[in-house]
This record gives structure tokens, sequence and C-alpha cells, in this order.
């Protein structure tokens, strides 16, 4: 219930002002019930043996209660001539023997109407800098005379709120830190991570690419990466892997993993021969530390004059690639056995070949992937990645991504690791137009 006769509202002042600022700043005003301000309320009114007690914040035009002690149903009433808001003015406490005698105090609506309160007594709850919130009240319906115990008292219990308020600010405060600083690290991980990955693939002739990276933490730097880049003979190289760790030691990581295998490609295109040049360069690198390394499926494709693209793959430690043929069927391109990069004394990379034929694609992916967890509980692994090719068909580079990133979405918090995607494709050839005969 909220007792509220015609508001009168205090001539606004620089004073006023400032003390309404501290009101705003606690963020106290209509918050639910609470547990450690109604044990206050309840303590003063047990000390003054009195019946009523709330715990009061003074704001524009009323009188706020984030605690009522006997008091039912009573929320809030008008700020006008009364009890509280004659209580704020004082930086003690502030004692009205008999409201049924007192002018000023016979104006509040909890005098002259129910519980027709005739005993007040109230001690400030002032901040550090002097603003007055409110107060700590003690009501009762027979006139009488607090001891000076009880008024020390009452005070200790409005300084008691006072504490709490400082608390409950600070931790907000904490938490606004935090959210901002979280929010400031997920901006540079964004950045950081837009670095780390070609800004758009190019057009490459006679394919269709696609790519797509998707982080499991915001705030994060990922390890995934993937490329796209033309070499010198008309061909044309692609890589796609996954380095150790996160964070900052794993942004160093990918991009030297990336720029190195962009430069092993121009001196030597061989697939295998880009991969022993990366494992050699991250064995130097970090020498004598903790060894980083990275899993990485690289290849070189070349046109042909059917339309067509030979595909040669090497993988260190990677998931097989995925063909979707013509007739819809999904094909594992297998680099199994091939070794961690940057990880074995002398490493093994695994070379296969294939042809991509109008009509077909060709998908790369991190095992962020397969390695997430459907409904069951159970990893998708790479035959419930070719269950889901194979039931949706896609026949271009963005269906195959489509495709995928719908199947991410439906496993949700199942993914757990950041997966990078890489689609190609080669288009059908036109269906050629039938003439009519006129």
């Amino acid at each position: 219930m909220t007792v509220s006769p015609v508001r009168t509202v205090p001539e606004a002042s620089a004073d006023e002002a400032a003390r309404l600022a501290a009101v705003r700043r606690y963020r106290i005003l209509d918050t639910p019930p609470d547990g450690a301000f109604d044990r206050i309320a309840a303590l003063a009114a047990r000390l003054f043996d009195a019946p009523m007690a709330t715990v009061s914040i003074v704001d524009t035009d009323r009188v706020w209660f984030k605690a009522v002690h006997g008091l039912q149903g009573v929320t809030e009433i008008d700020r006008g001539p009364g009890l509280c808001a004659s209580a704020i003015l004082r930086g003690e406490p502030y004692v009205v023997p008999d409201a049924g005698a007192d002018a000023g105090a016979f104006a509040d609506p909890l005098v002259r109407g129910e519980p027709g309160v005739r005993f007040y007594a109230a001690a400030p709850i002032t901040t550090a800098d002097g603003q007055r919130l409110g107060t700590v009240d003690v009501l009762d319906t027979r006139p009488r005379r607090p001891t000076e115990d009880q008024l020390q008292a009452l005070q200790d219990l409005a300084a008691l709120v006072m504490d709490e308020l400082e608390l409950r600010l600070s931790a907000m405060r904490t938490v606004a830190a935090e959210r901002e600083r979280r929010a400031e690290a997920e901006r540079l991980a964004r950045a950081l991570q837009r670095t780390l990955l070609p800004p758009a693939l190019p057009e490459v002739p006679g394919l269709h690419a696609a790519a797509a990276y998707h982080t499991a933490s915001p705030d994060e730097v990922g390890g995934d990466f993937y490329d796209l880049f033309p070499l010198n003979d008309g061909r044309w190289a692609f890589f796609l892997g996954d380095v150790c760790g996160k964070g900052a030691d794993a942004a160093a990581l990918t991009s030297l993993t990336r720029y190195t295998l962009r430069a092993a490609a121009i001196y030597d295109p061989d697939p295998c021969a880009a991969l022993a040049n990366l494992d050699a360069v991250l064995k130097g690198e970090y020498q004598g530390s903790d060894p980083r390394y990275c899993t990485a499926v690289f290849g070189v494709l070349r046109p042909l004059p059917d339309g067509s693209h030979a595909i040669t793959l090497a993988g260190g430690g990677h998931p097989s690639a995925l063909a979707v043929r013509g007739d819809g069927s999904v094909e594992p391109i297998s680099t199994m056995g091939g070794q961690l990069v940057g990880m074995l004394p002398d490493p093994q990379f695994v070379r296969t070949s294939t042809r991509l034929r109008p009509g077909e694609s060709l998908l790369l992916y991190t095992d962020g992937l397969t390695e997430a967890r459907t409904a069951g509980g159970t990893m998708l692994g790479e035959d419930g990645l070719t269950r889901r090719l194979t039931a949706t068909a896609p026949r271009t580079a963005h269906e195959l991504l489509d495709s995928v990133e719908g199947l991410l979405r439906q496993l949700g918090d199942g993914v757990s690791d950041d997966t990078a995607l890489l689609a190609l494709s080669v288009p059908p050839p036109p269906t050629p137009r039938i003439q009519e005969n006129r």
C-alpha cells in the first residue's frame, strides 16, 4: 500500500540537488525487500520496545521504505511536512515525543491517519561526504521519551545501513568494472582475431569459396586459422588448421603459422614440403621452451581443361577433409596418419589427391566441430558430420557452409571449442537452353 495524499515537493536547492544525486548514486530506490535491512528495522523496534520501525530513503517527492517492521502494506508516503522529511534536515537524532501536540509532525499521513503515530525517533543515514539519504525510524502509537542509550543505538543502526549501502555500491562498481573489462577484452579479442584471418577470400576462376570462424569464448583469441591465395603458376594454395592454446600466445603462434605457410608455398608449393617447412620454423622459434605445435591441412588446387580441379592435400594431425560428390554422397579425403606439426623430432605428413568435378564441393574444418557434443552427450564425430551433409546435400560452397553453421547452432552449448570452416566448390555446368521450334 502507498499512502499518497497530495504531494508537496520541497523547494529545489543546490544542497538538495547534491543530496538527491547521492540517493541516485546508491541505486537503492524501488529495490526488492532485503533481509539485511529488514533485520535492522526489527532490531530498532526491539531496542525501543516499539511496535513499528522503518529504514526510509527520502526521494524528490516521496519517502520510500526500504524496510518496514509493523507497518503492514505501507511502501511509501508523500514527502511533505512531517516526520522523515524533517528528520533528514538534521545531522543528529530527531525525536518527536508526542506528534499529536506537534503542528509540524501532525501533517504527516502516518500521524493524522492510520496507524496514528504519536512517538517518533529517527537517526539520519549519512554518507561519508555528509549527504543524508534517509533515516532509520522508530514509531509508536503512544507518546514517550527515549533514553540516550536508545538514541545512540539508533545512530549505530543508521551507520550499519550506510555501511551496507557502501558495500553494495562497491560490489556494483566492481561488477560494472568487470563487465567493462570483459567487454573491452572481447573487443580486443575480436579485433586481434580479425588480423589473424584473411579479411575476405579472393575470387578463384572456376571455383567458389566460403569460410567462417565460430568462437566458443568471445573474450579469448582462438588458435584456428585458414587462408586461400594464388601461386605463381595458375595454381592456388589453401590451408586450415588449429594451434595449441588460447590467448596472446596462441595469437602469436597463429600469426607465425599462417605467414610461414604462405611463404613456404611460394618457395615450394608441394603440400608436404610446406608442412615440413612450418615444422622447422616452429621448432626453431620455440627451441628451449614449451613446445608449440599445430594441426594443419595444406592443399594445392590446379584447374583442368574439363572444368574440374585437381587437388593435392597434405595433413599433419588434422581431421580428414570431406568431399560432397555430384551424386550427394560424402567421401572422406583422408590424410590420417599425418603427425602434429612442431611437436615430434621427425614428423611424417601424409599426402593424398582427389579431383573436384563440376557440382562437387570440399569441406575443411577444425576439430571444434567434430568434438562438439550432441544432445545425447556423445561427440558429433566425422560420422555425425557426414550424416548431416548427406541429409542436406549441399551443392555449393555457400550451401555447404550454411549446412554446417546450421548444425553448429543446433549443437548450441555442446560446442566448446573454436571452429574454423573453409568450403570450396566447382560450379555445375550451365543447363543448356532448349530452342523452341517456331
